[in-house]
């Protein structure tokens, strides 16, 4: 049985900039075909917007607000919305609030710098 705690398992940054916390893929567990990430973006703070060549993304908010691009629409998003990031679309978060955006972030398959596709500056 692989139980992973949030509160133990060590952050990176990702490519678009995120602080992330892997909580279950191929690096740490016997999942072989996806990743469960808790990202946290800071007040102010933004993403780099970028897109997966093979990766589809599932966003869950769980703390927090802010603004998503994918494409050419901006939507608000708060806690308990659910997103779909098909690949291949572009895609940016802002934090607008006045705490750590936090969401959970499931990519099929795994999340993969190589996959990332920075597309700004």
């Amino acid at each position: 049985m692989d139980i992973q705690n949030l509160n133990h398992v060590p952050s990176f940054t990702t490519k678009d900039g995120s602080e992330i916390r892997e909580l279950l893929a191929y690096r740490n567990s016997v999942i072989r075909n996806q990743s469960l990430a808790e990202a946290r973006v800071p007040v102010g703070g933004s993403t780099m917007e970028h897109y997966h060549g093979v990766t589809e993304e599932i966003y869950y908010i769980t703390e927090g607000r802010g603004e998503l691009r994918i494409g050419e629409e901006v939507r608000p998003v708060a806690v308990g919305d659910a997103i779909a990031i098909p690949p291949g679309q572009k895609h940016k978060l802002w934090n607008t609030g006045t705490v750590v955006l936090k969401l959970l972030c499931m990519c099929a398959p795994a999340y993969e710098h190589a996959d990332t596709v920075i597309t700004e500056s």
